[in-house]
């Protein structure tokens, strides 16, 4: 993965290209083959069709896969569309996969799979596809609505669900929540009282559907806090499920500070177009800690400027790296890649202005792109 970038002193980009980092929540790559249409369909967020008349290859990261994967394929960089697609089809998924992933450079995946997840790899699959380690962080809705689906009683759901989430997680590294998705992040923070829980499961059971009740997503957290695991929270840039007005961090100010005698990490994924309010929430509170997640995949050759701007307040023992891959392991290789290209034209424009000396450089790099999620998920090493 060479920087290939004048600014960058020649101790930094080794260091960066050396390392092995720890993407603190993705999801599993594509098991299987992928049709132009649905290949289109996951470069974007959105939900609906990709227009006749454009093409999502016409984007930052459409331009980007392009542009770096094609050479992990074996074809050249900026060759059309129809070339890459050919070749990704004619090689096929699992050696697409072993190739992308492993050319990432990571040394530990940490795989959420509250999601689909019948159609991506598992930890298992990502960790035999790529060469490197991969455990589990658990979805608290994911749980929730299984338990529903045995049949529980309202009335039980409440301590059933901790059971439940206890059990679930016995081998997990973390937890992580999509309340920003389900009701929005401006919930009363408070923990609810068990007659509340059992009234909102009622109503939940009765009308069926997908977890959506404040109430419920309130008693989801605060159990994933009593389990005592660092907990992820969905954080702004995402699909149209998600009110984007209702996801910013600062809405979790309350929480924060109710949950925080608990010592419990909180986690704020992705943050694009909040992730300075979520650099201000990680300096003013010991357990918040933040990334820019898939928001450096989506904005490609624009990722300095991003990452520049998450590295403006936050303390650097506080910002982690995540690529929150979904689907083609492009996504999780650009994330790699991306993330290492951006952070190495900050950093080294940092040392060129004589702000920063190159071991501190190396030494921030190395804090978010690995250590620190190591720390706060007890991966050792």
């Amino acid at each position: 993965m060479s920087m290939e970038l004048e600014v960058v002193p020649a101790g930094l980009a080794r260091a960066l290209e050396d390392l092995l980092l720890v993407d603190h929540h993705v999801h599993g790559a594509t098991s299987h083959d992928l049709s132009r249409t649905a290949f289109e369909d996951l470069l974007g967020e959105s939900d609906r069709p990709v227009p006749d008349w454009m093409t999502r290859f016409d984007s930052q990261l459409g331009f980007a896969v392009l542009r770096h994967c094609a050479p992990v394929l074996g074809l050249e960089p900026f060759c059309p569309p129809e070339e890459y697609l050919a070749r990704r089809a004619r090689i096929g998924a699992n050696e697409v996969n072993r190739l992308l992933l492993g050319a990432c450079g990571v040394g530990h995946f940490l795989v959420e799979t509250g999601y689909r997840a019948e159609e991506l790899l598992g930890p298992s699959g990502m960790a035999q596809a790529s060469g490197a380690p991969a455990d589990e962080i658990v979805r608290l809705e994911a749980v929730a609505e299984q338990l529903a689906a045995t049949g529980c009683a309202a009335a039980e759901f409440g301590p059933r669900f901790a059971e439940a989430l206890w059990e679930r997680t016995r081998s997990a590294r973390g937890l992580k929540t999509v309340a920003a998705y389900r009701c929005g992040l401006d919930f009363d923070p408070a923990r609810p009282a068990e007659a509340e829980v059992a009234q909102a499961a009622g109503r939940w059971f009765e009308e069926g559907g997908r977890l959506r009740d404040p109430v419920l997503v309130r008693h989801l957290i605060w159990t994933g806090i009593d389990r005592g695991l660092p907990l992820q929270f969905h954080i702004g840039y995402g699909d149209p499920d998600v009110d984007l007005k209702r996801s910013d961090p600062l809405l979790l100010r309350g929480l924060i500070e109710l949950a925080e005698p608990t010592g419990v990490p909180l986690l704020l994924l992705h943050c694009y177009p909040f992730h300075r309010n979520a650099g201000y929430l990680a300096q003013a509170y010991p357990t918040v800690f933040f990334d820019v997640g898939l928001a450096v995949n989506h904005v490609g050759a624009r990722g300095a400027a991003l990452l520049a701007e998450s590295l403006e307040v936050a303390p650097f023992a506080k910002i982690l790296y995540s690529s929150d891959a979904w689907g083609p392991a492009e996504l999780h290789y650009l994330g790699a890649l991306l993330w290492r290209r951006g952070m190495a034209r900050v950093l080294g424009e940092f040392v060129a202005e004589a702000e920063w000396s190159v071991p501190q450089a190396v030494r921030v790099a190395t804090m978010i792109g690995a250590e620190n999620a190591r720390r706060v998920y007890g991966l050792g090493g």
